[in-house]
């Protein structure tokens, strides 16, 4: 793990407090407006192994935005000096995905995450927060998409609750898995799962009540809570030590997992063996080995499984 100091890579401990994990904020946290969006001005660096930045290859592809934004994949296996870019940079050069922040802010300092919304005209990072990306591919670029799969995945009426519910399972799910696997003491460590299992029971027993956590409808926040859920029995259960059940063992939310997977344009965002690899062999401070499990081995075609719709 590491971080950029004043535009320079340095090594760099994970964030804790007491032993317990503490996931900095993200840097750059501008919009978009749609009067400015234009195909192409726009472009994405992304992960398939990341869940934060899988969130916004799963909206860009369902908002019809394809062939709109353009996409950099940086590799799966992220070594000494972080993400390294596995595709040209069409705005480079870069070989990582530091350098893409320093092309930013020359001084920057703070972490270098995926995903990461470039801006081509004014040449900078729009944003690096995932659900606020995720908001300005459904709505801000929606009168450029390309043939949208869904007409929206952030209904006016329903953005409050969509926001609520992100809210909701940020800390004890999406962040929860983290603060389980980074956390230096026990005490932390048993904090963390102990909100995590509660959390995923209270979720299991709502989407025993309707199909998507608000409503009929597929909103973003179901694709965040989705790409949590796709990595929890492949990687977190073992490598992040959250071993209590696994998200199989919830009826509920194993269901919404499967109809949430099986839905083309998502499934093709989901590559399960870079996911299993990179934290395996990435994070060497939880598995110092670096050595890579086989199974499970049934797990893609558990997913594949019919889910009630």
């Amino acid at each position: 793990m590491g971080q950029l100091v004043d535009g320079v890579w340095e090594k760099a401990q994970l964030g804790s407090a007491g032993g317990a994990f503490t996931r900095p904020a993200t840097s750059f946290r501008d919009h978009v407006k749609a009067a400015d969006a234009a195909p192409g001005r726009y472009h994405l660096y992304a992960a398939y192994a990341c869940p934060w930045a899988h969130r916004t290859l799963i909206t860009r592809a369902l908002r019809g935005l394809e062939s709109v934004v353009g996409v950099t994949m940086v590799d799966s296996l992220m070594g000494e000096y972080g993400w390294e870019l596995r595709d040209p940079d069409p705005y480079g050069p870069s070989k990582y995905l530091s350098d893409v922040y320093v092309r930013a802010k020359s001084d920057y300092t703070g972490r270098v995450s995926v995903p990461v919304l470039w801006d081509t005209q004014a040449k900078t990072i729009v944003n690096n927060e995932s659900r606020e990306v995720m908001r300005i591919f459904d709505v801000e670029l929606s009168g450029v998409a390309k043939n949208p799969l869904v007409d929206t995945l952030a209904p006016e009426k329903l953005r409050p609750q969509i926001d609520a519910v992100i809210d909701e399972i940020y800390q004890p799910i999406n962040n929860g898995v983290y603060r389980a696997g980074f956390a230096r003491t026990q005490d932390a460590y048993e904090k963390a799962v102990g909100e995590l299992f509660a959390a995923l029971a209270h979720w299991d027993a709502e989407l025993g009540k309707r199909p998507f956590t608000c409503g009929d409808q597929m909103t973003e926040a179901d694709i965040a809570l989705f790409t949590t859920c796709l990595r929890f029995d492949l990687v977190y259960f073992s490598h992040f030590k959250c071993n209590v059940k696994r998200l199989r063992d919830h009826v509920n939310l194993w269901r919404f997992t499967r109809r949430m997977y099986q839905v083309p344009a998502i499934r093709a965002t989901c590559h399960l063996d870079e996911i299993k690899t990179h934290y395996y062999w990435s994070q060497d401070n939880v598995n110092p080995t670096r050595i890579v499990p086989v199974g499970p081995s049934e797990y893609a075609n558990d997913l594949n499984v019919a889910a009630d719709l």
